[in-house]
């Protein structure tokens, strides 16, 4: 992909940056908007993750920067729409309101231009973990800061191979029987929900695994994650939907451009 080519969509869909945490891959996405635009995007929880900020601050120079990019985007005249998700649940009591041009809310109906209604919503609320056993859930945040900081010596590794961007803690989730089975019940009752709400689809994020699926009439769409694959999804003109994953190959020499590498592109007809 050509350095100076800017792609432009319909919409974009992106969600669990985890800005405050040392897992975000602030730098990674502040390049992937450099190179992506759209006219509406929405952004599908867990922006900052108040759960690590509450317990060790945690705000370099490059996850404010993403927030001005969003801001800046937003004063040009894009439709920014911030869905609050579990761990900026603090986001909630704010419903309504505009920061700056980017408007919260818990729930969004997305229509695509192709005419279907889509629910735009995080998942942490059909999570029972999350609401049945929240210390449960904070242990797993705890467990999920120990891989991930395998991930960022596997990631120093490749670096210094030459090699681009690649997370062993989403390869090893996607391994694990009990990550594939919860991560096909979250499909099955988000897509349920879709039903409830009498809408075509759903656009989702909470569980960092990004996917686009179809159940019988119900399409689901899952936009992945900013910590681990750096994924997003985005709509084109005429209504189809795509799985971005971005990545960075990043120079030796510090001064030197960062790269952008498109991973994989994927292509989804409307249903």
């Amino acid at each position: 992909m050509s350095g100076t080519e800017t792609r432009t969509f319909r919409s974009m869909f992106i969600s669990d940056l985890h800005l405050g945490s040392k897992a975000a891959k602030a730098e990674f996405l502040i390049d992937f908007l450099r190179y992506h635009d759209a006219d509406i995007i929405y952004l599908v929880g867990d922006i900052v993750d108040g759960w690590r900020l509450r317990r060790s601050w945690h705000w370099p120079q490059s996850h404010n920067d993403v927030v001005q990019k969003l801001l800046r985007k937003a004063r040009k005249g894009t439709s920014i729409t911030y869905i609050a998700g579990n761990h900026d649940e603090f986001a909630r009591q704010f419903q309504g309101v505009h920061f700056g041009g980017i408007v919260v809310a818990d729930r969004a109906i997305h229509e695509t231009a192709d005419g279907r209604r889509l629910l735009v919503i995080h998942g942490d609320q059909f999570d029972t973990v999350v609401h049945n056993a929240r210390w449960l859930a904070y242990l797993g945040d705890y467990a999920y800061d120990a891989a991930m900081l395998v991930n960022r010596a596997v990631t120093r590794l490749r670096h210094l191979l030459g090699l681009p961007y690649w997370s062993f803690s989403s390869w090893a989730k996607v391994k694990v029987k009990k990550a594939v089975n919860f991560i096909g019940s979250f499909q099955t009752v988000l897509t349920e929900e879709a039903r409830r709400s009498h809408v075509d689809g759903v656009i989702c994020g909470h569980i960092h695994h990004a996917a686009i699926e179809t159940y019988e009439d119900v399409q689901y769409i899952n936009t992945g994650d900013w910590v681990e694959s750096c994924t997003a999804v985005v709509e084109h003109f005429d209504g189809k939907m795509e799985i971005i994953h971005w990545a960075l190959v990043l120079p030796e020499a510090p001064d030197e451009p960062l790269i952008p590498l498109l991973i994989e592109d994927r292509v989804v007809e409307a249903a």
